[in-house]
């Protein structure tokens, strides 16, 4: 599973719509603009007796942060542009909505480990992951472009909690099951 905030169809559509013409450039795994998500905390196994704790604690801890504007916009690649694994797309941030997704992260993962749950330590950094490379390669030109990107502004209200259920997907990749929403403060 996994703590997510998703862009809303129309930011979909623009990023999808954008990389649409751009990746028979590339044998890479691009990501489905159905699976497009920021990823807040990931929880590699939760169990079902902890799902209820999980999701009232996840509720309290949306609830404690306010609905802020955003935009997908720019991008990079981890580990870095010469040699990457993965090309994500950036969000658009002030420093007032860039520390309050960092809250909200922060209060996911704490909403998990106090319900039992498993958290791996990970740095959050905030993106959008648009493809995954099998092989390390330069992608400095990709990078490059995904700078010059800025999709439509949208309200972040709402994070989710979902399920990914690995190899049932198109092509054998994961599934993934939206199992609750929880809104941010107005």
């Amino acid at each position: 599973m996994f703590v997510a905030a998703r862009p809303p169809a129309d930011a979909v559509a623009h990023l999808d719509e954008f990389l649409d013409v751009r990746r028979h450039a590339a044998a890479y795994r691009w990501t489905s603009s159905d699976q497009f998500h920021v990823t807040l905390a990931f929880l590699p196994s939760v169990p079902e007796r902890r799902l209820d704790e999980l999701c009232e604690r996840l509720a309290r801890a949306a609830s404690r942060r306010t609905a802020f504007d955003t935009a997908v916009a720019g991008g990079g690649a981890f580990p870095s542009a010469a040699a990457s694994r993965v090309l994500w797309a950036g969000l658009s941030l002030d420093q007032s909505a860039r520390e309050t997704l960092g809250l909200l992260a922060d209060g996911a993962r704490a909403a998990a480990s106090r319900s039992g749950v498993e958290v791996p330590r990970q740095r959050f950094r905030p993106h959008v992951t648009i493809a995954r490379l099998g092989i390390p390669e330069d992608t400095t030109n990709w990078v490059r472009l995904l700078d010059s990107y800025r999709g439509p502004s949208w309200r972040l209200g709402e994070i989710e909690l979902v399920a990914s259920y690995l190899g049932q997907g198109p092509r054998g990749r994961p599934r993934h099951e939206p199992i609750a929403a929880f809104d941010l403060a107005p």
